[in-house]
């Protein structure tokens, strides 16, 4: 029987390996988002305790030099997070061009993917049609030896 060998099969191998590392490069971009996104809960948590605290000492004994300290506190702790958001908006985007890349390295690996299967069907087909013929060849002289 004859073995099937797809000429492209090395490019298709190709495909493979740059779908592994866009996938790899989609999981490091959604790592780094989550990461993000974990600094900015972080930075809402700080500021909330920020605000309870300036809370407490504004219903207590009022220090103007606290209470002034504490507002700072709070706008920077704002400042901070505005920067953060940037961040996990730039993380986002990159997820974004991460997924779009994976999608068309994948969808050219099933486009090659088909182009195999076709060539194997085709082979198959081919396989086929050989092995008809040399059983036709095989029935005629059968029966030409048989007639004389």
């Amino acid at each position: 029987m004859a073995k099937f060998s797809y000429r492209m099969q090395n490019i298709l191998d190709i495909k493979y390996k740059m779908e592994e590392q866009a996938k790899s490069s989609f999981a490091a971009a959604m790592a780094r988002l989550r990461t993000e996104k974990d600094k900015l809960d972080a930075m809402f948590a700080r500021k909330k305790e920020l605000e309870e605290d300036y809370r407490n000492k504004a219903q207590g004994q009022i220090n103007v030099f606290d209470l002034s300290n504490g507002r700072n506190a709070i706008d920077f702790q704002k400042e901070l997070i505005k920067e953060q958001m940037v961040e996990v908006r730039v993380a986002q985007k990159n997820v974004e061009m991460a997924r779009a890349r994976l999608n068309d390295v994948m969808k050219d690996r099933k486009t090659h993917e088909k182009l195999r299967e076709h060539a194997f069907e085709d082979f198959l087909h081919e396989l086929s049609d050989q092995e008809k013929k040399e059983i036709d060849e095989l029935v005629s002289y059968q029966y030409s030896t048989k007639a004389r």
